[in-house]
């Protein structure tokens, strides 16, 4: 591989202008396809196999029309001080609000009367209008928004206090700020990394041209391959991601190769045939922790995985081919003023790198037990892990959507903020069954007479728990219903909804471990010729990710220093951010992983002892992979000073992930036990190595090819 991958690096090199033309016309057509493609939409949400989901179809059957997965808010009033909503003044001021909700928009599908429906509360103090639509959230126009929030407002200044919740006012969160100052950040460390603005901007350059392709993309074909809004925002955070990194380590040793003194445009062919090497196994464990999404059985979640997968391919392709064009283009400027001029001194000193490696050498077991021991203390917290979906009660108190909700626990109960839905496949007597039957289960606050369809042949309920939407209370109650009642009802509604998500994410886990882990390990082992080595790389990585999953239970589920991310409501964990964290990290994780051991590796079949290898790797790799993780957490770490509570936990857990992975797993606990095994860590069984492919990440071809000598067989029985 090394030598295919030095020929296309030098062919870019020569031909840059005919490569750099291919990649700019490529962006515009993207470009143009996403200027010109309808506006994308929320995607159609379904969990296939939950029985919340089988309810939502039965209910598109039996009451066409009803809006089933559709958006719905509440407009909430509250009375003066000593006044009720009783009084004649404020109902007149609730029913014009009322007509002015329905004829606000053709989505809705109703609007209730708070005095026909009993939505008033028993001091009188609260009511509430409940507003139902045909579309979800994200797919309501901007009018029907805006004609949801004048009601409000017109009925604010009459005297009452009104909040409106739900989610029809949902709206993916503001990108660009996060984007920028992740991208600011990751200048800053980039010039300090290269001393050279051309060097640092050039990474930057070209993860916004692969980032631009990859997103454009998505928003071109969002339509008609169903892609919700979501799918691009997590495109960019890994094409931004990896695409940085790709560019950083091609550029690091395109500028070393330089420094031995080869000819340009052999030194770019070296860069792309060694750490070019390095980037096609990394973007390729990226892309099989991204695709194994899949095992989930969620459509969304799998259309993300491609998605994102894709943008890391267009990644892996800009850094084998575009950035050594680009190198080309910048000619001398890549290096240092200093170097450039030839004024710059060559110091024999050990650098950072290499002083740290040979402390770890000296001391292995203490870094090796300190490493773990450190990440399994705040690895504690996961036992207590509680997974769910976070609801309007854990947004900011300066939402109208928390001072909804907070209104309504106050006025109703919590449980109001969650109702149930149970759709009964049955007559009239089996319905009346049902309601019989969760009367008499604990946890429910009310429940509701059975609404049949005009056909009879089915019925739904509404039953309101005593406890909020995402208690453990309100989940016993909805498996107590489920287990009480016959297989023709079924519970629904967007709280049994989260928790058949989150039960479905939890089952998912441990499989999706074992499919991205697994072949990731059989992937490494033909790369590093290895068994422990791989091996190492997947228990580190499970470490730091256990590790990070610790702090975040303590943060948003326990509230330790919640005060300090901005955490006004602890709670469960978001369903989805264990294997979210596990597909994010474990490309990053192996993305230094490689990058660094790699270089041990090449070291090592060049003849160098273990610990001189471990030694050589950190030299030329740790000031690119510390580079590369600080910017990696200024991007993520952005996300945290969000409003949302969702993306202020993402943003979180990923920037705690590559903190420990980074900095305690590949700089510590890597080289320490590296140094431990010395060369028994090399160590591939003769039939193993007989049956595996080679593909010379190394560049121990271009060794020979070159006339460089033939590497010296390492001694695998001394240690």
């Amino acid at each position: 591989m090394a030598t295919f991958l030095y020929k296309l690096g030098r062919s870019a090199f020569r031909r840059r202008r005919l490569v750099a033309l291919l990649w700019v016309a490529l962006l515009a057509v993207a470009g143009i396809g996403a200027a010109t493609a309808p506006a994308p939409t929320s995607s159609s949400f379904s969990i296939p196999g939950t029985e919340a989901q089988r309810a939502f179809d039965l209910l598109e059957e039996r009451f066409p029309g009803v809006g089933a997965e559709g958006a719905t808010a509440r407009v909430v009033f509250k009375a003066p001080e000593g006044q009720k909503m009783t009084d004649p003044a404020h109902k007149a001021v609730v029913e014009e609000t009322v007509a002015a909700l329905k004829s606000g928009s053709d989505q809705i599908v109703s609007v209730t009367d708070p005095y026909a429906v009993k939505a008033v509360s028993q001091d009188g103090s609260t009511a509430y209008v409940s507003v139902s639509y045909k579309v979800s959230g994200m797919e309501l126009t901007d009018e029907t928004k805006k004609a949801l929030t004048e009601a409000g407002h017109s009925a604010q200044g009459k005297g009452l206090t009104v909040e409106v919740g739900g989610d029809a006012l949902q709206s993916m969160p503001e990108q660009g700020a996060s984007e920028a100052i992740g991208i600011v950040i990751a200048g800053i460390v980039l010039v300090i990394t290269f001393g050279s603005l051309i060097a640092a901007g050039l990474p930057l350059l070209t993860a916004l041209i692969g980032v631009g392709i990859g997103v454009s993309s998505i928003t071109a074909l969002a339509n008609v391959l169903d892609l919700g809004s979501t799918t691009s925002t997590l495109a960019m955070m890994i094409g931004l991601a990896v695409g940085i990194d790709y560019a950083l380590f091609i550029v690091s040793r395109y500028r070393t190769e330089l420094a031995d003194g080869r000819e340009k445009e052999d030194a770019a062919g070296r860069a792309v045939g060694t750490a070019g090497s390095a980037v096609v196994f990394a973007g390729l464990t990226v892309v099989i922790a991204l695709v194994g999404l899949a095992v989930v059985n969620i459509p969304m979640l799998t259309k993300m995985g491609f998605a994102a997968a894709g943008t890391v391919v267009i990644a892996v392709l800009v850094g084998l081919t575009l950035i050594p064009a680009v190198l080309g283009f910048a000619g001398d400027r890549i290096v240092g003023r200093k170097q450039r001029l030839g004024t710059a001194k060559k110091s024999d000193k050990p650098n950072g790198g290499t002083r740290w490696a040979r402390f770890v050498i000296r001391r292995p077991l203490m870094v090796l037990l300190v490493g773990v021991l450190g990440l399994g203390a705040i690895a504690v917290p996961a036992a207590s892990l509680e997974m769910g979906l976070p609801d309007d009660g854990a947004k900011p108190t300066s939402t109208s959507e928390r001072r909804a909700y907070d209104a309504l626990s106050d006025g109703f109960g919590p449980g109001i903020n969650g109702p149930l839905l149970v759709v009964v496949d049955g007559d009239k007597a089996t319905a009346e069954k049902a309601v019989s039957t969760i009367k008499g289960l604990e946890g429910w606050a009310a429940v509701t007479p059975a609404t049949p369809n005009k056909a009879g042949d089915a019925a739904m309920i509404t039953v309101v728990p005593k406890d909020r939407p995402s208690s453990g209370a309100t989940e016993d109650l909805v498996h107590d219903i489920r287990g009480a009642t016959g297989d023709e009802v079924l519970v629904t509604g967007a709280t049994a909804m989260n928790i058949d998500f989150s039960q479905k994410m939890n089952d998912a886990l441990v499989p999706y471990l074992a499919l991205v882990v697994g072949l990731a390990f059989l992937l490494l082992t033909v790369v590093f010729r290895s068994i422990l080595v791989p091996l190492k790389a997947a228990l580190g990585f499970l470490l730091s990710v256990v590790a990070a999953l610790g702090a975040v239970v303590a943060v948003f589920q326990w509230g330790w220093l919640g005060g300090l991310f901005g955490v006004e409501q602890t709670g469960p964990i978001m369903s989805m951010m264990p294997i979210f964290m596990v597909g994010v990290v474990f490309g990053l994780a192996m993305d230094y992983e490689v990058f660094l051991v790699t270089r041990m590796r090449e070291a090592y079949v060049h003849g160098e002892r273990p610990g001189e290898a471990i030694v050589t790797g950190f030299r030329h790799s740790a000031r690119v992979v510390v580079a590369a993780a600080v910017i990696m957490i200024a991007v993520f770490a952005g996300f945290i000073g969000m409003d949302d509570q969702m993306i202020k936990m993402i943003g979180f857990g990923l920037a705690v992930a590559v903190l420990f992975d980074a900095f305690v797993v590949r700089m510590a606990i890597v080289p320490a036990v590296l140094a431990l095994l010395g060369h028994k860590a090399w160590w591939l069984p003769k039939w193993l190595d007989r049956a595996l492919p080679t593909v010379d990440v190394e560049g121990e071809g271009l060794a020979a090819s070159s006339g460089e000598g033939t590497p010296a067989k390492p001694d695998l029985v001394k240690v």
